[in-house]
């Protein structure tokens, strides 16, 4: 296969060509190759080229993509490579080619292989079909614990369903349907336009019947015609434990049904998670500070700390230091996608009492006596240190 040359090379124009430069350099270099004009073999390939490299660098952001990436730019012609289909500059040369023909027949039918009216994206080739409804969402609130241990929730939904009358066909009993007058029944009108290249015919949807190819007669009187009815469901959801805030469940055709008999679309269920009280949520595990005394932490303990689960027992060891934090193995929210959960921690903070009683006053006194030495000793370190 030939390599591609440079686009700016094609059109003969520097790399910092401006737009009028870059569209001159095409009309001329048009005049030239058309192949109407241009009787010789590689005069089509020729004009291809030209066309390619123009509707490159005449477009802004496909030109910054070339500059940036070359031929592979990934968002030049969808990384297929360039089609007729993919030229959107015929008002750029409007008058060069007024009713010109190659070769006796519309230069459509040579460049685009299916005659006029095929041309990429303007030709549907078939009718539309009934349109498939759209998805809703919902938001859902749950708290932690529902999160650690997953949830059933009732929520309730607003959403366009099949007509129970007349069962998604629009129509007032069986012959309320008749063959659109518009289109006679193939669901497309057909347009055609007068282009630099010739006439092209352009094929849409009926406006008329909106591509049923039916309209209809005897409306049904429940739904207008459409089909479908507003209704309001309860919806019962199982949220699996292990969620976290923001995701959120597609339930398959449980959202609006679409008209004159299309599917259902999808219901998406989006998670919001509750601040709590006590615990701080990080991934699956879980974060709390629980409060002990001096004693506790001078002599050491074995305390009661609550979890999402219930409570569990913690061993504290003597001499532990306020903002110690203590792990609990499996104690935390459940992995969503594995077995198992997460780990609960425990930072214990040391409380100083804000009332004592005489006895407690007294025995404190007595231990300030024997810690005065020590503390005595590193107070006078850090002033020789100082002075």
């Amino acid at each position: 296969m030939a390599q591609k040359r440079d686009y700016y090379e094609v059109l003969g124009v520097g790399k910092t060509a401006s737009v009028d430069e870059i569209k001159r350099a095409y009309r001329e270099l048009a005049k030239k190759y058309h192949p109407d004009v241009n009787k010789s073999p590689e005069a089509e390939e020729k004009f291809k080229e030209l066309s390619e490299a123009y509707e490159v660098l005449v477009d802004p952001p496909k030109r910054q993509q070339y500059d940036q990436y070359g031929h592979a730019g990934p968002e030049i012609f969808g990384g297929r490579g360039f089609t007729w289909q993919d030229f959107t500059h015929f008002g750029d040369i409007e008058d060069l080619f007024s009713g010109s023909s190659f070769f006796g027949r519309d230069i459509f039918d040579v460049f685009f292989s299916g005659g006029a009216g095929s041309f990429g994206g303007f030709s549907s080739g078939r009718p539309s079909r009934p349109s498939r409804g759209s998805d809703l969402r919902v938001d859902a609130d749950l708290t932690l614990e529902e999160v650690a241990s997953g949830a059933e929730k009732k929520i309730r939904v607003q959403r366009q369903e099949r007509c129970s009358e007349c069962k998604g066909t629009g129509s007032k009993g069986s012959g309320g349907l008749r063959t659109c007058p518009a289109c006679n029944g193939s669901g497309q009108q057909r347009s055609e336009k007068r282009t630099p290249f010739g006439y092209f015919a352009t094929v849409t949807t009926c406006s008329r019947c909106g591509g049923r190819g039916k309209v209809v007669e005897s409306p049904c009187p429940k739904c207008g015609g459409a089909g479908v009815e507003t209704a309001r469901r309860d919806i019962t959801v199982k949220i699996p434990a292990g969620v976290s805030d923001g995701n959120h469940l597609r339930l398959s055709g449980e959202g609006s049904a679409g008209e004159y008999g299309g599917g259902k679309g999808d219901l998406y269920v989006v998670i919001h998670v509750k601040p709590h009280d006590v615990f701080e949520r990080h991934g699956d595990d879980l974060y709390l500070e629980v409060p002990i005394s001096y004693t506790q932490a001078a002599l050491g303990a074995e305390i009661v700390v609550p979890t999402l689960h219930g409570t569990a027992r913690l061993k504290i060891p003597a001499a532990t230091q306020s903002h110690t934090i203590f792990r609990l193995r499996g104690e935390g929210i459940s992995h969503l996608q594995a077995s198992g959960r997460g780990d609960q921690h425990v930072r214990v903070i040391i409380q100083t009492p804000k009332k004592l009683s005489g006895r407690q006053k007294e025995m404190l006194e007595q231990l300030s006596k024997i810690e005065d030495k020590p503390l005595k000793g590193l107070f006078d370190k850090i002033k020789d240190k100082l002075g």
